[in-house]
């Protein structure tokens, strides 16, 4: 890996546009270093290069037993899986993509125009974004939680009866159907996150970026429909049952 310390930052993200994400989490934006080696960058930043540069080959790893395992799991850790990814989305990579944007300057006339709308269109993107986050945590995990926890004893009959007459695992799942687009304006306003050869380096980090979290998202939306639901579904058929036996005792 030694032969990268002498490479321009400019050259490394040119080489893999994912390294400048990396080096974001370093505290370090690559349009501001762009003819400097990443040893003279590591250098001024107190930075250990070697970590550095483990992070950018780690960064693009990926585990693809993931879903096969989130199967096995039951719902709570499942639900403990979304949450993380949440956290992720939201304190990591919308930070970066916002930086990414507002850092567009003087890029290709190509893009000047594409630039104000980007500025102006993804602050509401991460705004209706967060708004769904936080609804699915606070009342659909929330939900599920307490199925679960009724089931295991350690949660009153009452309440989960009184939360089973306002919610609906079938009712959550068309209605997350309806938001499993929610980038379809961001590709639509940079036609597909497609560029041209000429392209400024930025731009081409920007819509890497913006394809990669479309990816994760549409990736995320697939764990919920396909392990979640079905693992929730299951367990609020098992409550109904319960609620059934203990009527028949009374």
């Amino acid at each position: 890996m030694q032969e990268l310390y002498h490479k321009t930052i400019t050259d490394l993200v040119s080489e893999n546009f994912v390294r400048a994400s990396t080096l974001y989490y370093f505290g370090v934006k690559f349009y501001d270093y762009r003819e400097e080696t990443l040893e003279q960058v590591c250098l001024e930043k107190g930075l250990n290069i070697t970590t550095v540069l483990s992070s950018m080959e780690s960064v693009n790893k990926e585990d693809v037993s993931q879903n096969v395992q989130l199967m096995a799991y039951p719902v709570d850790l499942v639900i403990e899986y979304l949450k993380h990814s949440h956290f992720i989305f939201v304190k990591k990579r919308l930070p970066y993509i916002g930086q990414l944007i507002d850092g567009l300057a003087d890029v290709n006339f190509r893009y000047s125009s594409l630039s104000k709308d980007l500025k102006a269109v993804f602050p509401l993107f991460v705004e209706d974004f967060i708004e769904h986050i936080y609804e699915e945590e606070d009342i659909l995990f929330a939900y599920i939680g307490s199925l679960s926890k009724f089931l295991s004893g350690d949660k009153p009959a009452s309440n989960v009866y009184y939360g089973m007459e306002k919610n609906s695992i079938q009712e959550f799942a068309l209605d997350h159907g309806e938001h499993e687009n929610e980038m379809e304006g961001l590709s639509k306003i940079t036609n597909g996150y497609a560029y041209c050869d000429e392209a400024d380096l930025h731009i081409k980090v920007l819509f890497k970026e913006l394809a990669r979290l479309e990816n994760d998202l549409k990736i995320h939306a697939k764990v919920e429909d396909n392990i979640l639901f079905p693992k929730s579904l299951q367990l609020e058929r098992l409550v109904k049952l319960r609620f059934h036996e203990l009527a028949k005792l009374n």
